[in-house]
């Protein structure tokens, strides 16, 4: 049986024949592209899958557009479709987090965990600590310190006060009650629920990639599912609708950093916050971006993602030492027992009286996490060639996850301290942008590290553009790597005017809008995607060898 390995395009096989036995599922015999790839086009130097990015392209424009000539009416559509969709999808967005959370720990406890993603001899291409770096940086480095004070305080805050915009009806009046809920409730929208939602995703782009040999794209999950129909019009729907909820996934986090990393600027040297200056600031983490893209994931995102690991760190453990160490200490433990305790009932779909604290946080989180995972997700399989099952659902849920916590533990928990000690005043009334730097003015060298917290920030803020953009690119040139420089850089700029615009026109309520909106049909294509997802690893595993790859003749 010939292997045809042929394809003019570059993106992949046209048709990829198999050695198996009768023991391999029917959809496995013959995996067979058909003519994909062969659609792509060489456009002004650029190689695009016309399908898929003249859409996403054209559909970007339009916001753009929208958001500029008519910045009002712009704001307010997001808003409503913000508010629509979160109160009438809250409990589809929660279930599918569930569903997805429990999907990766049956895989990696099953026996599906010994497979190795590209077969029994393949080796990572990456050390552990360059790998689980990249891991974090791509994900929700930036999230976390955008919110890693200030939402355990709102949540102190509402808890003390009680009702329903405090988690689970809050401790009215009770502050180690309060703190105890907040931090559980914190950790929660930051814990093992989103990094479950970008580990499925991740898993089934390598599965497909490495031991199927199919290209790197969503579309290729769905073959055991669906046959060749995916490499149709149907993939092509499932492409477009990924690109365009990694760029609105994409976009609010630039948001959300460009907004705290001039808000710090603010805050310590006075400068205006305004239009033109968030304009400034994002035009030269453009360029500092750029030249990241121009280096690739080992000249550029790689070496970037391990400095901002250590500079985290850094300050992680100047916070933990200059504060109440053994506490806090103490908290991490606390906090993760009262975290996995409540975690049934934080996670309940329905019947929810804290609808304050459910619609407005939690399940805008479980969109936004679920619109950036095609972009999380693509970035984790590209980099995790050699992993068994079980490493790669270890290192992407679970070592991400407890990582936030210790983040979260710190900065939250020494933050609420603060608070119950009466020393938090200025902590409170601070807006969600600042409440990092106030918490740092009140402890040691304060000028010093708000400086490192800002460039903390900035480099979270280029590690998740440059390997957005090159996921955006890849899934919109047929499932390439190998694309221009010029290509990436329309990719750039696209997610860059569209965060601006956004961020300008509606604030972070137009930003949520368009990564919600996104969100609710692609979860969706993620729960679909479990389906195929197993198929293709039960195919795998019932190899003779059970190696975790399938050979072709050649090789």
């Amino acid at each position: 049986m010939d292997v045809d390995r042929t394809n003019d395009s570059g993106a992949s096989l046209a048709s990829s024949r198999y050695q198996r036995g009768d023991i391999l599922a029917d959809w496995d015999k013959a995996i067979d592209l058909g003519d994909y790839g062969k659609s792509n086009r060489n456009w002004l130097g650029m190689h695009i899958n016309p399908a898929v990015f003249l859409p996403t392209a054209f559909i970007s424009l339009v916001v753009i557009i929208f958001s500029l000539v008519a910045p009002q009416a712009s704001a307010d559509f997001f808003s409503a479709l913000r508010s629509g969709a979160v109160a009438n999808f809250d409990w589809f967005f929660m279930s599918a987090g569930n569903v997805l959370l429990l999907f990766c720990v049956i895989v990696a406890l099953s026996p599906l965990g010994n497979i190795r993603l590209g077969g029994k001899g393949s080796k990572p291409d990456y050390s552990r600590l360059s790998w689980f770096a990249m891991l974090f940086g791509a994900g929700m480095g930036i999230g976390l310190v955008f919110y890693g004070v200030g939402e355990p305080v709102t949540h102190f805050t509402t808890s003390m006060a009680g009702g329903s915009g405090a988690p689970l009806g809050g401790a009215t009046g009770d502050a180690a009650a309060s703190r105890g809920l907040a931090m559980a409730a914190t950790i929660f929208d930051w814990g093992l629920h989103p990094w479950a939602i970008f580990t499925v995703t991740g898993l089934a782009l390598a599965v497909f990639t490495f031991d199927y040999k199919m290209p790197l794209s969503m579309r290729s999950a769905f073959y055991p599912l669906f046959g060749k129909a995916v490499w149709g019009r149907a993939g092509d729907v499932i492409e477009i609708l990924a690109v365009l909820a990694t760029i609105f996934g994409l976009a609010t986090s630039l948001g959300l950093g460009a907004q705290q990393a001039m808000a710090g600027i603010s805050y310590l040297f006075g400068v205006a916050s305004s239009s033109t200056t968030i304009l400034m600031l994002i035009a030269v983490m453009a360029a500092v971006t750029f030249l990241s893209v121009r280096g690739g994931i080992d000249r550029g995102i790689r070496i970037l993602s391990e400095v901002n690991m250590w500079v985290a760190f850094a300050l992680l453990v100047f916070v933990l030492s200059t504060g109440s160490t053994l506490q806090l200490l103490g908290d991490l433990g606390r906090n993760i027992v009262t975290y996995l305790s409540l975690l049934p009932a934080l996670s309940n779909p329905v019947g929810r009286t804290d609808t304050g604290f459910y619609n407005d946080w939690s399940v805008y989180y479980w969109a936004w996490w679920i619109s950036w995972a095609p972009f999380v997700g693509m970035f984790m399989a590209r980099i995790s060639l050699g992993r068994t099952v079980r490493e790669f659902i270890a290192g992407a849920m679970i070592a991400p996850t407890l990582l936030g916590i210790i983040w979260l533990t710190i900065f939250g928990d020494a933050s609420i301290a603060h608070i119950v000690a009466g020393n938090g005043a200025e902590l409170t009334k601070a807006s969600l942008d600042t409440q990092l730097f106030v918490l740092l003015a009140s402890l040691p060298w304060a000028q010093f590290t708000s400086v490192v917290a800002i460039a903390l920030i900035l480099i979270f803020f280029v590690t998740g553009w440059d390997s957005g953009t090159l996921v955006i690119d890849t899934m919109t040139s047929g499932g390439r790597t190998d694309t221009p420089l010029r290509q990436k850089t329309i990719w750039l700029f696209v997610v860059g005017g569209i965060g601006i615009v956004l961020l300008l026109s509606g604030g972070l309520t137009s930003l949520q809008a368009g990564a919600i909106a996104t969100g609710l049909p692609l979860a969706g294509v993620l729960l679909l995607m479990c389906a195929g997802t197993l198929k293709g690893l039960l195919a795998l595993h019932r190899l003779p060898a059970q190696s975790g790859a399938i050979e072709t003749l050649d090789g």
